[in-house]
Parts: structure tokens; sequence; C-alpha cells
């Protein structure tokens, strides 16, 4: 379900369904107007429709109307990494057909995917999955996530999608500065002490590859009935970077309770059909080569000060009047929560 049509006019959501329809009429193949378009629930970082027409359905994906933070809402960039993935057709992925910058079709730039049918879990427990399945699924998003690491991104024709080496050094000065520049959302002690601690404990392996940067179940799709991944979404935050960066994310749920994102600290994993952290951690050295993985508190920490510095920026926009999230307040209510967490890995 979407916010009301009302809402949707006031925050500057709404879409003019006939001038959409005429833009894309012709350029994308088995779109037939007339159209109806509705807005997704969630969708923090950029809205997200869905676009039916008279032979099939699409997604729509735009930038959010307003003030925007630099490089923030990066729509250009997830159709990018969207095209490259689908040309290598062994990452799932929508397939994707334009992208427009032009502000005048709905007041923002936007790119058209294919809307992929299956299964889409907010539990990390999987509770919605037979329980002789749900190791299967997790097997299935490690080596997603694996493969990603190991694609080559100069064949990918994304050599150039980031800076390549000192990720973590970039990284930390880009989330010290996205919190600085939200002054009005509150001064937060326990990011200030990590924003003193992370630098100068960086590991000293560097290593290069593409990154999901928001890798969770939630950001998948799931095979209607097998435990498979069958597409990956919300790239906003991709790039090249370190690859136990997008671990140390993954693993979030395993070290926090539910926090504006599920966790499943406590959990009886046996009972719940899971793999621990250990093992699942074992899985993707399996997959990926390595042996062990030193300094796994660091990558934790660091994901946690970065989801806390994201929170920080949502209760920023919140304050402002231009957040886009049902769940917005929930987020923005648990920054010195997950600052904490993120400070205990380490302290």
């Amino acid at each position: 379900m979407s916010d009301s049509p009302e809402t949707d006019s006031i925050r500057g959501l709404a879409i003019d369904e006939t001038a959409l329809a005429t833009y894309l009429t012709g350029r994308v193949p088995e779109l037939v107007p007339p159209i109806s378009v509705r807005r997704f629930a969630g969708g923090q970082s950029n809205p997200t429709y869905r676009i039916d027409s008279q032979r099939r359905s699409f997604v729509l994906r735009r930038q959010p109307p307003g003030p925007l933070l630099a490089s923030a809402h990066a729509v250009d960039r997830e159709f990018r990494v969207l095209a490259a993935l689908g040309r290598m057709n062994t990452i799932p992925v929508p397939r994707v057909y334009l992208y427009c910058d032009d502000h005048e079709v709905i007041g923002t730039p936007f790119y058209i995917m294919d809307l992929v049918v299956g299964r889409n879990f907010w539990d990390a427990r999987l509770p919605e999955v037979p329980l002789e399945q749900r190791r299967a699924c997790y097997r299935s998003m490690i080596e997603v996530l694996a493969g990603l690491h190991g694609a080559d991104t100069e064949a990918l024709g994304l050599g150039d999608y980031g800076r390549p080496g000192n990720y973590f050094q970039r990284q930390i000065q880009r989330w010290t500065r996205q919190y600085q520049e939200s002054p009005d959302a509150g001064r937060v002690p326990a990011m200030e002490a990590l924003i003193e601690w992370l630098p100068v404990n960086i590991p000293a392996n560097d290593e290069v590859s593409i990154v999901h940067g928001d890798y969770r179940c939630d950001n998948m799709i799931f095979h209607p009935e097998e435990p498979r991944v069958v597409a990956v979404l919300d790239w906003e935050l991709s790039t090249l970077g370190h690859p136990l960066a997008d671990l140390g994310y993954h693993l979030l749920p395993y070290r926090m309770p539910t926090l504006g994102v599920t966790g499943m600290l406590g959990t009886d994993f046996a009972t719940h059909g899971l793999p621990t952290e250990g093992e699942y951690v074992a899985w993707y050295c399996e997959l990926t080569g390595r042996e062990q993985i030193e300094q796994l508190d660091f990558y934790v920490a660091f994901s946690l000060f970065r989801l806390a510095a994201i929170f920080h920026g949502i209760r920023g926009r919140l304050i402002r009047g231009t957040s886009v999230s049902s769940r917005a307040r929930e987020y923005a209510s648990v920054v010195d929560e997950v600052a904490d967490l993120a400070l205990a890995q380490v302290g």
C-alpha cells in the first residue's frame, strides 16, 4: 500500500500518469497505455512505484523531490550497475530499460526496470519460509554476495564505478560528513567516539570489488516457491569498495536486536533452521577462497556506524519535512541505540 494520493501530492511524489505514459510509449517494450501508477510503501531512499500497463507491469525508481545531500539518491548509478550486471547474467538483478534525467517528465530523474515476481522478506529469521528451506535461502544469499565480490569490474565496464583503494578511509569520511551536515538532527556521543576510533583502526588488508552497500534480505526477491534469490534490489549505495564492508553489513542481524531493521540477537538458530554467524562466515570464506576473516568486529562496527549515520540523516529529513517513508520516525528514534551498539563492538 502507498500513501494516499493527497499525501503524495503534498510531498511532490504524485506522478502525472498521462505525461509518463506519453514519454515511455515506444521507449519501453510492451508498455501499452493507459497506465496506472502506485507508489510502494517504504522506499526510504528513492521513492519506488509500480506501473501497470495493458500488457505487463514495471517498476519506476526516482530521486525524491526537494533539497538533497551531495551524492545521495543516485538513481543514475543504480541504473548503470543494474545494466552492467544484467549483461553479465550471473548476478540476479531486474532488467532495466531506460534512465531519464529530464525533470519535465515527472519532476526528478528516474529509471524503469522489470517488476520481478517473487517473495520479499523483512524478517531475517524468514518465518514465512518452510523451516527446511531457510538454510538454503541463506546459502543462496551468500552465494550471490560472493559472486558479486568476485565479478570482473573491468569486463563489466565498471572499472571507474568508484575510486579503488582506501575504501574505509573514504567511507568513514563520507558518513562523518553526512552526520555533521545534519546538525538539526542532534549530536550523538557514540558517533563522536566512533569518528575518532574508526580511522585509526582500519585493517591493513586492502581489497577492491563491486559492493552493494545495502545487502540484506528485504532488498531481495526470492523465487515464489524455491529457496533462492531471483533479484537483488536497491543499488543506491553500490560502488567499488572493500568486499568485507558488504559482508559486515550483511551480518548485522546476527549482532543486533531489532532497531529499525530486523535483528536476530538471542535467536536459537538451530530451532529456527538458520546458520549461525560462524557457519555463515565460513560459507563466505569457502566461496571466496579465504581461510578466515580477521578483525571481523571492525567491519561490523563500521557497518553499524554507517547505519547510524543513515538513520541520523533520516532524522534530519524528518525534521525538515522531506522524509518519504512511513517508517521514518522508527528509524529516527533509534539513532543513539545503533551508535551505542557500534561502539560496543570495539569497546
